[in-house]
């Protein structure tokens, strides 16, 4: 410590830096850039051009509906999902303190699947030939998931090749 603040930063190496922000640290897993292993296989498997494996979904009764007009109300919302999909329980169209549509609306479907068939119908369809609807699907965070048939967990060809050096069982390595 008998340096003088000069000295040491002159005897510093020149160009190292703190990169735990860059590499991924606190601040990149709050924001979802981490350099996780699952990053890291998604993003592999985007690159070999191979789908990464889902879950089977969840029939959703229940999706939320946004990029809606202003002028678009509850009952219009009602009338366009009770005549082609089915049932509803409930609509509920969101305001702000001023008393203006937000433009998304919460519908909740009497039949399980109904849901997914909005999702599927509406989708980014245009509304007045230029504004996609977007649909989301609530899923109930207290039900589990079914599970993944055996035909979505089975990894593709090329993925699998990818799994590294053939690994030899114990009689080879005991013949050598």
């Amino acid at each position: 410590m008998d340096k003088t603040l000069d000295e040491i930063i002159a005897t510093r190496p020149k160009g190292t830096r703190r990169t735990a922000t860059r590499r991924g640290g606190a601040k990149g897993q709050v924001l979802g850039t981490a350099n996780a292993p699952t990053t890291r296989a998604r993003a592999a498997a985007a690159v070999a051009g191979a789908k990464v494996p889902t879950t089977q979904a969840q029939p959703a009764d229940k999706i939320i509906v946004s990029n809606l007009p202003p002028d678009v109300n509850e009952a219009q919302v009602k009338e366009l999902f009770s005549t082609t999909i089915g049932s509803l329980r409930d609509v509920t169209l969101h305001y702000d303190s001023a008393g203006r549509s937000k433009g998304v609306a919460a519908v909740q479907f009497q039949r399980k699947g109904d849901g997914t068939k909005a999702f599927q119908q509406y989708n980014n369809r245009l509304i007045d030939g230029k504004r996609p609807m977007k649909i989301e699907i609530v899923v109930d965070p207290t039900r589990p998931a079914p599970p993944a048939s055996l035909v979505a967990r089975v990894a593709p060809a090329a993925v699998a090749a990818e799994g590294g050096a053939p690994r030899l069982n114990w009689w080879s390595s005991q013949t050598r």
